[in-house]
């Protein structure tokens, strides 16, 4: 198993969108996370979870260039971050639907909308004090959108319970469509949003599972060079 690496890298690439074939080239969030792994360059390592990973990937995107760098404090966080598929699932569509739905357009809004509410409802019989903590990020999502609340809850009561897990490809859509609901907003701070709600997602996550190794990096990247004695 490829061991994480605790020195500083020889490169320190700005990040920035997409792919890259190589840190030379730049680098995104979870390529940032594979170089630092030890795993094969990827924007989609095996030391994450999916679901953190797809949030991760992104937040990145939807930045804009000069707030990216921000992030790079969070990159050691998700390396060995791992936990219960739907748990994790879970923690991330509600906390980025919830980010997403006060600020989001109209157009987005019921999307948004029905995926927290499906979330809310797999909540339900579940117990221990961090669902508590995102049942009442949900509640405080709906109580700023009662609009999309309601048709929502209509919606689902008109198409049945639907199912009773979610799903990756169902999380995959609600991240894009809550990230880009952000990004998009007609409001001043999307940058601080998006930072926030990876934060949240992040915090919450490593509650819920084993973090298999701990990584040291530096805090603050710089424009990609060779880094000389």
């Amino acid at each position: 198993m490829p061991r994480p690496s605790t020195q500083i890298p020889e490169f320190l690439p700005v990040l920035s969108v997409g792919r890259h074939r190589s840190p030379k080239r730049g680098a995104c969030f979870m390529e940032y996370a594979s170089h630092l792994a030890g795993e094969r360059w990827s924007d989609h390592p095996s030391c994450t979870h999916p679901a953190v990973a797809s949030l991760a990937r992104a937040v990145n995107d939807c930045t804009n260039d000069a707030s990216r760098g921000a992030l790079v404090p969070m990159i050691p966080s998700v390396i060995g971050l791992h936990g219960s598929d739907d748990r994790m699932r879970l923690i991330v569509g509600v906390r980025a639907s919830a980010a997403a739905l006060p600020v989001a357009s109209e157009s987005r809004q019921r999307a948004i909308a029905v995926g927290l509410a499906h979330c809310e409802a797999l909540l339900e019989n579940q117990i221990d004090p961090q669902a508590e903590q995102l049942r009442a990020a949900v509640r405080a999502a709906f109580a700023q959108a009662p609009a999309a609340e309601r048709w929502a809850r209509a919606f689902l009561v008109s198409v049945g319970t639907g199912s009773n897990r979610l799903d990756s490809w169902t999380v995959d859509k609600l991240i894009a469509l809550s990230v880009i609901g952000i990004a998009e907003a007609c409001i001043d701070d999307s940058d601080e949003r998006l930072n926030r709600l990876l934060v949240a997602a992040i915090n919450d996550a490593r509650g819920d599972a084993v973090v298999e190794a701990p990584v040291r990096m530096p805090v603050r990247a710089v424009p990609e060079r060779r880094v000389r004695a």
